[in-house]
């Protein structure tokens, strides 16, 4: 199968970039987990990463939060280059939403507290202070993300889907200028992803929001709202661009190996095999 790294003929405004990857390869021991991969995200664009396991996604995901380096090729992310930043104050930028960051909470932990900490980058409060309008914020993401009423729970009495709205919100608390979800519903039934998907959705149709980046397995899991995808497999970029431009049978059957049908409905897609 030929793997196709063409992004878009049309050159983005570097000035409107929160991702830029130019000719990306990462390497570990003798694994190329992404190769010459370039992929560019602007401001208002909502992203997502489309792929099956060991595809690459969250190396795409951990590059773009400065989590990680290049092995060849730039990374710049909110306008700065990765290798020439201090990549601690960069991520004070950036709002993260992994399954590993939320293992890192303290079970004890209360829920508002997980959302509060954001603010000083910790994870587990301990003698920081806060003010008001820190708490007053905490309580609004909570809220517009069905919470609120677990603010003075512990965090490890919470459901799978009560945590990733949780850790959602803490993403959102420093008001980033980039948002990075790795798979928000994977684990979560039915009831639980509908959910989710609709306040990602809501969220994604608020012009204040950051620009967003959402990893995921499956198109149902994929919000109304989200505007480009990039389909990944073997660590290089089947396609990518405008979401109805590259959810197609033929790069949906070559990213996943399999002959399969997509069709959207309402804003949400569906597939299936043929």
């Amino acid at each position: 199968m030929e793997i196709s790294t063409e992004i878009s003929a049309v050159e983005p405004d570097l000035t409107d970039l929160v991702v830029r990857m130019d000719g990306v390869t990462v390497r570990r021991g003798g694994a190329v987990l992404v190769h010459d991969v370039d992929w560019a995200v602007e401001l208002d664009e909502r992203w997502v990463v489309l792929g099956p396991n060991g595809a690459g996604k969250t190396t795409l995901l951990r590059l773009a939060a400065a989590e990680l380096h290049p092995t060849s090729g730039t990374v710049d992310v909110l306008g700065e280059r990765l290798g020439r930043v201090n990549v601690f104050e960069l991520r004070t930028r950036i709002g993260l939403c992994t399954g590993a960051l939320a293992d890192r909470v303290p079970g004890d932990e209360k829920v508002l507290d997980v959302v509060l900490s954001a603010g000083y980058g910790v994870l587990g409060r301990w003698r920081e202070e806060y003010e008001d309008a820190d708490t007053s914020r905490a309580e609004h993401l909570l809220d517009a993300l069905g919470v609120r009423h677990l603010a003075d729970r512990e965090f490890r009495t919470l459901s799978d889907g009560e945590r990733k709205r949780t850790m959602i919100a803490r993403a959102l608390m420093t008001d980033p200028e980039l948002l990075l979800l790795d798979e928000p519903a994977a684990g979560l039934d039915l009831g639980g992803r509908e959910d989710l998907v609709g306040r990602l959705a809501a969220l994604a149709a608020d012009p204040d929001a950051p620009a967003s980046v959402l990893v995921t397995h499956h198109v149902e899991e994929i919000p109304v709202g989200y505007t480009h995808g990039i389909l990944l497999r073997e660590g290089g970029v089947v396609a990518a661009g405008l979401l109805d431009d590259v959810l197609t049978d033929e790069n949906l059957s070559a990213t996943f190996g399999l002959p399969l049908a997509v069709q959207r409905r309402r804003g949400r897609y569906t597939a299936w095999l043929k």
